[in-house]
């Protein structure tokens, strides 16, 4: 075969020396010619190519949809390879070619060589064996493999939306198989490699100019859904380098398996932390005194409190799941009813079970303000049930609906258990006269916030005029911008403890429940200061956190504006020259304040003092309508055991 190949090769390498008369012109034009006769499969590789691009955003989808899911994702890429027609082994095609080439032009550089004609020596040598001059070539070919795959990380279609891992990988093995060539085989052997490595730059962009790759790709779409797997990789990307174990992995493994052997699970906790377990805190401890429903709780924390309370719990049954295997989880998800306070359900990485669609998803609100500004314009559409704190949760809710088109969800009447206990702690506090008036600096974390924007201004005031002041940033302030916190500590590092503190420790509340006058920007820690001391809070008009850009398409003030004045004061951070005129008079009457914030507070908040017996009163009636909805055996069965039952 390779002998015919040869003898072929011979009728157009002597008439290109015969043209040229020079050998390496010759073979220079013979692989010229090779690339022009190898046209029509170069084209046929760049409509394959651009069929493999066209299927990227909804490979993309799959990969985010089914994360985590290998064999879900083979299974469902496959499917669409073999719907689309495309052909992955397409592109070694021309790849085999040339090696078949290179078999069958070593007999015709050996039979040039072997004539013993003038300035045919060179090119018979082996680098590997001849070294000196030689191992110029191995140079060559690695150079021309490193050109032409900057090229084609630009000009490909393919490569250049694959991965910069995939890339370098398509790249490493490219110049490794030619400083391989370069050593091993004749130089006029490496010779013609090269010039095909440099002529393939050409082919490709002659390629784009017959099937233009914009012509038949989305482009827009392309990035939209790699922006979104990108988002899930990246949510969860460890801390730790690639060559770390993972400690908790073992554990979160186990942990996964454990919640899927469970069969008839009915209700499922997703707590993102052990400090998000307040906000379930009433519903579950009513659920476990007045049913006898089982409680799956999942956490991202491994140090979550919920381990702890369960061991006096047999019914909470908490699992610790690392982030992708959570994602995973979720997708696979076989509850009746789930219940989470993170938002965006189906926008970002958690999304609703493709396993079962009868799943009833219910988002337990972490916060009593609006809903329409501070969150994501989709943060609620996945959702089938949002449990509103107050009135102006489900006007807002109820009217972002018809602003957006989106799904209507039920909004029961729930209220806010974690004020409740913070109301009850409050006033089973012993009230003990300070010294000095307590001022609370609390301030959110976004952009531009008091610590950003007013703080050495707002302390030179307070301290040195008879006020005890305590500094508490948000927990994300410090995360973020840890040397911005440490910069500002140190500055006032020596004034008196009795007068300024600087609090890093968020685990309680009793900084808020014994402050006199909370002072803050945007943060939602006013209402619950506010709403459970029934004292003022002072609000400083940084730039407004807004996370909803169409806010405004709502049509309906937020609580966030409107509280600001009713609750309290504003004041310009540019002129803070009020601030201790505006605190004097805060603390000195309070009365003032006590029956206003109250009138607001009772109005603002539904079922007060109730709020978790409403949530697990609700979860346990949308339980029990599910298990309605089953088999006439199984609702049966369920009856004769006294209940909700679950967990083999």
């Amino acid at each position: 075969m390779f002998e015919a190949l040869a003898s072929f090769f011979s009728l157009i390498v002597q008439p290109a020396y015969d043209l040229t008369g020079s050998w390496w012109a010759a073979i220079f034009l013979f692989t010229l010619f090779s690339k022009v006769i190898l046209m029509p499969l170069s084209v046929w590789c760049q409509k394959n190519s651009i069929v493999m691009v066209q299927l990227m955003p909804e490979l993309f989808r799959i990969k985010c949809r089914y994360y985590g899911d290998r064999e879900t994702i083979e299974e469902k890429q496959n499917e669409l390879y073999h719907e689309k027609h495309y052909h992955a082994l397409l592109s070694l095609i021309p790849l085999a070619i040339q090696v078949i080439i290179l078999f069958g032009l070593v007999d015709v550089i050996h039979s040039i060589t072997d004539s013993g004609a003038p300035g045919t020596e060179f090119l018979g040598l082996v680098p590997i064996e001849s070294g000196g001059a030689s191992l110029i070539m191995p140079l060559l070919a690695g150079l021309s493999a490193v050109i032409m795959g900057w090229a084609s990380n630009h000009i490909n279609p393919l490569q250049r939306e694959q991965s910069r891992a995939e890339k370098n990988m398509t790249n490493g093995l490219s110049i490794a198989l030619s400083l391989f060539l370069g050593f091993y085989v004749v130089c006029g052997m490496a010779f013609y490699w090269v010039c095909s490595n440099l002529l393939s730059i050409a082919v490709q962009a002659l390629c784009n100019v017959i099937v233009k790759p914009r012509d038949y790709i989305d482009y827009e779409d392309l990035n939209k859904a790699r922006d979104e797997f990108n988002a899930i990789e990246e949510a969860t990307k460890g801390d730790r380098k690639w060559y770390q174990p993972d400690p908790l992995a073992r554990r979160a493994k186990a942990d996964y398996k454990r919640f899927f052997k469970v069969d008839g699970k009915h209700l499922v906790f997703y707590s993102e932390s052990s400090g998000f377990y307040k906000y379930f805190q009433g519903a579950i401890e009513w659920l476990l005194n007045n049913s006898d429903v089982r409680i799956h709780y999942l956490t991202s924390d491994p140090d979550d409190q919920v381990f702890d309370i369960a061991k006096r719990e047999p019914r909470l049954i908490p699992y610790f799941l690392d982030q992708k295997r959570l994602i995973t989880l979720m997708m696979k998800m076989d509850a009746d009813v789930v219940v989470s306070s993170l938002g965006a359900l189906d926008v970002y990485y958690i999304k609703r079970s493709y396993v079962r669609k009868d799943i009833e998803y219910i988002y337990m609100c972490h916060h009593m303000t609006s809903m329409h500004l501070t969150s994501t314009k989709e943060e609620y559409d996945n959702f089938d049930t949002v449990m509103c704190v107050g009135p102006h949760q489900r006007r807002e809710l109820r009217r972002m609906e018809e602003v957006y088109h989106t799904p209507r969800k039920k909004l029961p009447k729930i209220g806010y258990d974690l004020l409740d206990r913070e109301i009850a702690d409050y006033e089973a506090m012993p009230k003990v006269a300070h010294e000095k008036p307590v001022i609370l600096i609390a301030p959110s974390w976004n952009q531009d916030n008091i610590l950003d924007t007013c703080i050495d201004d707002m302390l030179g005031r307070l301290l040195g005029h008879g006020y005890r002041v305590i500094v508490r940033p948000h927990p994300e302030y410090v995360k973020r911008y840890r040397p911005r916190w440490d910069a500002l500590v140190e500055r006032y590092a020596k004034v008196p403890k009795d007068e300024l503190v600087f609090e890093g420790d968020f685990s309680g509340h009793s900084s808020i429940l014994e402050s006199d006058v909370l002072v803050t920007d945007w943060s939602s820690i006013a209402e619950e200061f506010s709403f459970t001391t029934l004292k003022p809070s002072l609000f400083i008009d940084t730039p407004m956190k807004v996370t909803n850009p169409d806010w405004e398409q709502v049509g309906i003030e937020p609580t966030d504006i409107s509280l600001r004045n009713q609750i309290g004061r504003s004041l310009d951070p540019a002129d803070l020259s009020e601030l201790e005129g505006v605190i004097d008079d805060m603390v000195s009457n309070p009365a003032s304040w006590h029956d206003r914030i109250r009138q607001i507070r009772d109005s603002f908040i539904y079922n007060l003092g109730h709020g978790g017996e409403a949530a697990g009163e609700y979860i346990l009636r949308e339980v029990l309508a599910k298990q309605e909805g089953k088999d006439i055996t199984a609702a049966g069965a369920m009856a004769e055991n006294g209940g909700v039952r679950d967990g083999r």
